[in-house]
């Protein structure tokens, strides 16, 4: 396979671990834990693997010598930047506790451990992935493993293999499954320990003792450069107003960290609509003020970023999506439904509040509300255009203005939706170091012998020497929710705090934004040269953690 200058360079960049992690490793347990909510509830669902302990590694000074370990891996969900160096530093880890350890991909995600597609991970192939961006190493899918048929089906292979470990690298909703499948193999003495990893571009998989997710560096850099790139030809052609959709369907991280970086016009905050009970009429009049500030001094373009879970933050509009949620769900032939018929039962199947409100809307947008769920029971946001949504508002409400006397200017929208785009981008050096350190200290988990833990770097505005390494039991981060019309065990999403340094800098400055030119171009990520340009992690990282 023909491979670029770039990849060839990758190649031969060299890690960093936590000081911690580079020689023999003793595990301190820390005080007992407990679910964020619902304690009673959580701790009934996991007998066996709630109010464990908190773990930090450490330097130990009488080693013992390691026993040879077979685990199996899987790459979960959406993809991520870094994920293959997490394999990568899994694969070191357990070579470190033995030469003759073995490590096994499932390929296309959890499927792959329920139909026994695997493949093994031998050096060759792991070296050919070091230090690049993607899944592809053995692919990921979003097959939930939520159901006992499931668990006795992958543990078929798992014993056949004599896999005693299984690493899960995923999101939310792919470590809360990993933490089902641990209390299930726990509670009926299975010898499989389950060790998750956090990943997410999106960001909203963290708390103090998981700083961020594994690729929401990258992506954010990916997305902030070609925001910057737009925001350079906004400034030299002047005559177009950029609405910008990132993804971020939970929280609105990947928007604020863009944000941060490159100075747009606006950026909504879909946690900020919610806690001011904002309609979309008054997002829409919000920009299209700064449009008409902004042409009263002749500059008649600018940009907008907009999160793509905003709709449901919208406080009557997350009325309406949840009952359509539950109503869809109740009614498994609403697909074969013609346009016209799903419309029409939808009006008189709904509450008179939401119904009126559905009604509202363009047809178009109504019916990207009805479009089929994720695996999860949830509207897929992804599909809703937002962005052209609100520029097409906006421009009725200046047509408004125009009409009154109160709009001189010119007003031309184009619309943009950033997301496969940051997925699988070569790891910025922070991800890459973060991963192999996520990877490497599972291997150290595993060898700890714990199950049903998330492995956990932190102190991660520091040197990378400086991190450091342990787990935390993901029923600590776990709350109920309601999922396809039930309360399920899930954990909870981290929301954008709107009392965290982040936001208040960036509302500290927005204003001066929405009606300035204050652009910044933040460029492509760099991977080598000063650490200053290279190894800086996400600003939001920054400005949470270098205040405390």
């Amino acid at each position: 396979m023909k491979k670029s200058a770039l990849q060839k360079a990758r190649a031969a960049y060299q890690p960093k671990l936590p000081y911690a992690l580079k020689g023999p490793v003793i595990a301190i347990e820390g005080k007992p834990t407990q679910s964020v909510a619902d304690q009673e509830e959580i701790k009934r669902l996991f007998p066996n693997t709630y109010g464990l302990p908190e773990i930090t590694f450490d330097k130990n000074p009488a080693p013992t010598v390691g026993k040879p370990v077979n685990v199996g891996v899987i790459l979960s969900g959406g993809q991520a930047p870094g994920g293959h160096n997490v394999i990568s530093g899994l694969f070191d880890g357990l070579k470190k506790i033995h030469r003759d350890s073995r490590l096994y991909g499932f390929l296309m995600g959890p499927g792959g451990l329920v139909d026994h597609n695997y493949i093994e991970l031998t050096a060759p192939i792991i070296d050919e992935y070091r230090n690049t961006g993607g899944f592809d190493i053995i692919g990921s899918g979003r097959t939930k493993l939520e159901k006992k048929e499931q668990f006795d089906k992958g543990l078929e292979i798992l014993k056949e293999l004599d896999i005693t470990a299984l690493v899960i690298i995923g999101g939310d909703d792919s470590n809360t499954n990993a933490a089902i499948l641990a209390e299930y193999y726990k509670a009926i003495g299975a010898g499989v320990q389950v060790i998750g990893v956090p990943k997410t571009i999106d960001g909203d998989l963290k708390n103090s003792l998981i700083e961020t997710s594994f690729g929401f560096d990258t992506a954010t850099k990916v997305y902030s450069e070609v925001i910057g790139n737009i925001q350079r030809d906004c400034n030299s052609a002047k005559k177009y107003w950029h609405f910008i959709k990132l993804m971020g369907r939970s929280a609105s991280h990947i928007a604020l960290e863009c944000a941060l970086q490159a100075q747009p016009n606006i950026c909504i905050i879909s946690e900020e609509v919610e806690a001011k009970d904002q309609t979309l009429q008054d997002i829409v009049n919000y920009i299209a003020d700064a449009v008409v500030r902004r042409s009263e001094d002749g500059n008649n373009y600018g940009t907008v970023l907009v999160p793509e879970g905003l709709i449901e933050f919208i406080p009557a509009m997350k009325k309406l999506i949840a009952e359509l949620n539950d109503l869809l769900a109740a009614n498994a032939d609403f697909s074969t439904m013609d346009h016209r018929a799903q419309r029409e039962f939808i009006l008189k199947s709904l509450s008179a509040e939401n119904a009126a409100i559905y009604e509202s809307l363009p047809h178009g947008v109504a019916r990207q509300l009805t479009l089929d769920r994720d695996p999860h029971g949830n509207v897929q946001v992804s599909l809703i255009e937002t962005e052209k949504l609100l520029s097409e508002m906006v421009g009725h409400r200046l047509a408004e203005l125009k009409a009154e006397g109160k709009f001189h200017g010119k007003f031309s929208a184009m619309h943009h939706f950033f997301g496969y785009e940051g997925r699988c981008a070569a790891p910025s050096n922070f991800d890459a170091d973060y991963c192999y350190a996520l990877g490497f200290n599972a291997a150290c988990l595993i060898q700890a012998g714990v199950t049903g833990y998330m492995s956990s770097v932190r102190n991660l505005v520091k040197s990378a020497v400086q991190w450091n390494a342990g787990g935390i039991p993901i029923t600590m981060m776990m709350n109920m929710e309601r999922r396809n019309g039930e309360l399920k065990p899930v954990i909870q999403k981290a929301l954008v705090d709107l009392n965290g340094a982040p936001f208040k800098k960036f509302a500290a400055q927005r204003d001066q934004w929405a009606v300035n030119t204050c652009y910044v171009y933040p460029g492509p990520i760099q991977y080598f040269g000063p650490t200053e340009v290279c190894d800086q992690p996400s600003m939001t990282l920054q400005y949470e953690k270098l205040d405390k």
